[in-house]
């Protein structure tokens, strides 16, 4: 999907080339990347929200303002080409809450590429930031709104038999498309963009990331014309801290500093839009583990009744913090759908996890597909020696192939940990694909897990791609305190892997626990095993509540140096913070892996309603496009008119034009892991390009593989370069003679002279 998504952006690039600006010309025109530019990894995925036009017809592209001769072209764009709008204006709005950002971006931008007589559909791209959720999208178009909504997939608001959006859905698991139907030529559209993500965290400082850097064609062509870039941040690290500030990458105003508060402002005309994210760091000064504990009432139409509550616990500077003896156990799928790159990136991450190890910390190392093999029959101490030695061995045995059994492996692992007083076991499971007897391996990972007399192993879940069940990892990441990530391609696995070595290697409090809590009724935790605390992470844990909250909350656990360890954190009413609406993505994904392990219709009702209440994706909800026309005439306003009541009017009601069905992760794919079909972010059921070409009924392009239309020829020899071009044409001509050759025999019957 991005692949082809990038293909049709360097098309759109080239087609607009047809446009004429005039001699008032600003900037240069778009030029597609070179063959160097592109093997250095340069992209057309998009870095900052765009805007794109989607032409199947070349001749449409024009300037609208000024129509200029352009040949006439045949045949049609299959796939349609993308391209990029000219924006502008930019308003970039960011709430930091915690450790969490709710992001609002309002932009206009301009059909600046299509004949005035003539539309186009328009898709949206929205790339986020880390653990980016979409909240929402508005537009606003002359005579025409749009908004989304999501709604229960049982809902009857929805649309009979709709099917799967074209163009709408997640790019990469950051990146969100969505298409606007059929936009005038020379129009002006306002987009109001909405989505949350997560602060980084590291050392004791906070980062903020935003993608905000816009390629040089989104600049307009006219010199006249106004850009005006804003933007406004806003910084609540909760009651009774300090903040600190580091570093920023744009030139923000200080307008407000109160105790725990920052409020930022950045407004300016600029020649060019933004070419860098914008990006914000700041620490919260302390040098010690301190949190809060913040209540809120249930939500207005919330099915949940019961009060709620936010606790967060920041480690501090733990330079002097003792960090737990570990016993590591590395569960690595080499699969037949590993081959390739992902297998590669795992090892760089695997290499890597084993360098963090101290001399003091255990190891071992299992790979698995059908079978499994094991570095040591036991566990190593993690010497140079030991390490360089693993290092060889998972370079001579990690060859993927074969399927993909993951309760062997896991047996085990477990098998091999010992249950140590002063240490910590871990167990990092990676994986690209789903097995079938999952629930039972919870089952029976959970019970085995109560066996431990210490502390018991935490296993960290990796999922790589979406034909892996990553609510089957999340189950058993969340019952044993572990933590998991997902990768939604083979580019993200080595920074996702090291983000969770770095997690578990940095541990000094574990097996915490709320002590003065016995007096609630009705009480329910997120998650229901409390994780242990790093110093590369915040500690977030939300609930539910009836009763009277105590104004102190006791949290007791164990020090890396096996000493115990208790705060008392102060419970106040989170006036300013939204905590519901912080906390509604993580409850919802651990909500979702006990409604999948438990197959309750209850909770997959309840999910639903709160993906609806706090417009966040869920595996129970379509996201779908409203429109609202206005300028129009209700029939029922006329009649009620005639009738002396000119006061009394209706507003239009919303129509669901289209519904973006499984926006979700997923349960996984049993066939694609079967047939080792290698990890992906598409559809598992999306059949491959072959079939795509072979099957499409729309063009010219998809009668038959020796058939093809001129645009689609002028898209194939664009592309080659020089040698490949001289083969073909000398190809070519050959074809032609021996054609010449066979009708002169078939003219002249063979006779001589």
């Amino acid at each position: 999907m991005a692949a082809d998504f990038e293909a049709a952006v360097e098309d759109g690039l080239r087609l607009s080339k047809r446009i004429y600006f005039g001699k008032d010309r600003a900037v240069a025109p778009p030029k597609p990347h070179t063959a160097m530019e592109r093997a250095a990894g340069c992209s057309y995925l998009p870095n900052s929200p765009m805007l794109y036009a989607v032409i199947t017809d070349p001749a449409v592209v024009d300037n609208p303002d000024m129509p200029s001769y352009q040949p006439h072209v045949h045949g049609r764009c299959t796939p349609p080409a993308l391209i990029p709008l000219q924006m502008n204006g930019v308003l970039l709005e960011v709430d930091c809450y915690l450790d969490t950002a709710f992001v609002t971006v309002t932009g206009t931008w301009r059909v600046h590429c299509v004949m005035g007589s003539r539309s186009c559909d328009c898709r949206i791209a929205v790339p986020m930031g880390e653990q980016g959720s979409i909240l929402g999208v508005e537009v606003e178009v002359p005579r025409k709104s749009y908004s989304t909504e999501f709604i229960s997939v049982d809902n009857e608001k929805g649309p009979e038999n709709v099917g799967k959006t074209e163009g709408a859905g997640f790019l990469k698991a950051h990146i969100f498309t969505l298409t606007v139907p059929q936009v005038d030529g020379g129009t002006n559209i306002s987009v109001k963009l909405r989505w949350s993500q997560k602060l980084l965290y590291h050392d004791g400082q906070f980062t903020l990331r935003i993608p905000f850097s816009f390629p040089e064609y989104v600049t307009p062509a006219a010199k006249k014309i106004s850009k005006r870039e804003k933007i406004e941040l806003n910084v609540n690290a909760g009651p009774e801290t300090e903040i600190l500030c580091k570093t920023t990458s744009h030139p923000l105003k200080e307008r407000l500093r109160q105790a725990g508060k920052l409020g930022f402002l950045y407004d300016s005309e600029v020649l060019s839009w933004s070419s860098n994210d914008f990006m914000f760091s700041y620490t919260v000064s302390t040098s010690h583990t301190f949190g809060s504990v913040l209540l809120n009432p249930p939500l207005a139409g919330d099915v949940d009744r019961r009060d709620m509550f936010y606790c967060y616990l920041y480690p501090g500077k733990q330079e002097s913090a003792k960090v737990f003896r570990k016993e590591v156990v590395f569960v690595v799928d080499m699969s037949g759908s590993m081959r390739g790159q992902p297998l590669e990136d795992t090892k760089t991450a695997l290499f890597s996890g084993l360098a963090k190890l101290g001399p003091k910390d255990l190891f071992n190392v299992i790979a698995f597909n059908d079978e499994t093999c094991m570095f040591s029959s036991i566990l190593e101490p993690a010497t140079a020696d030991n390490i360089e030695n693993v290092n060889k061995w998972v370079n001579s045995n990690f060859v993927a192939s074969g399927g993909t059994n993951i309760l062997l492996p896991l047996n085990q692992a477990i098998k091999i940990l010992s249950d140590n007083p002063d240490s910590i076991p871990i167990i990092f499971l990676i994986t690209d694909g789903a097995a079938e007897d999952e629930k039972n391996i919870c089952g029976y990972r959970e019970k085995q897990l109560r066996n431990y007399k210490n502390m018991s192993p935490r296993i960290c879940t990796l999922g790589i791609g979406k034909f892996c069940n990553h609510y089957f990892l999340r189950m058993l990441a969340m019952t044993s305190r572990g933590h998991h990530d997902a990768a939604s391609d083979a580019e993200s696995i080595e920074a996702r892997l090291e983000g969770l070595f770095s997690r578990a290697s940095s541990i000094f409090l574990a097996d915490i626990a709320f002590q003065n809590l016995d007096g609630l009724d009705d009480l329910e935790v997120f998650p229901c095993q409390i994780p242990d605390l790093s110093s590369e992470s915040p500690l977030v844990v939300s609930g539910r509540y009836r009763g009277t909250f105590p104004e102190t909350l006791k949290v007791n656990g164990c020090l890396g140096d096996m000493t115990s360890f208790t705060l008392d954190l102060k419970v106040e009413e989170a006036k300013e913070i939204p905590t519901a609406k912080m906390a509604a993505k993580h409850q919802i994904e651990l909500l979702t892996a006990q409604a999948w392990f438990s197959n309750s219709q209850e909770l997959e009702k309840k999910i639903a309603k709160m993906s609806e209440l706090n417009t966040v994706v869920s595996e129970y909800t379509n996201m779908v496009l409203l429109e609202i026309q206005r300028g129009k005439a209700n029939t029922d306003t006329k009649k009620s008119s005639r009738k002396g009541d000119a006061h009394q009017k209706e507003e239009p009601k919303p129509k669901v034009i289209s519904t973006m069905h499984n926006i979700g992760l997923g349960y996984g794919s049993l066939s694609a892991t079967a047939e080792n079909i290698p990890s992906g972010y598409g559809d598992p059921d999306d059949p491959d390009g072959a079939e795509v070409f072979t099957k499409s009924g729309c063009g010219c392009c998809g009668r038959c593989w020796r058939h093809c239309c001129c645009m689609c020829c002028i898209q194939v020899c664009s592309r080659m370069n020089d040698q490949c071009a001289i083969v073909f044409t000398q190809l070519v001509s050959a074809l032609a003679c021996l054609g010449c050759y066979s009708c002169c025999s078939a003219c002249c019957g063979g006779e001589e002279g």
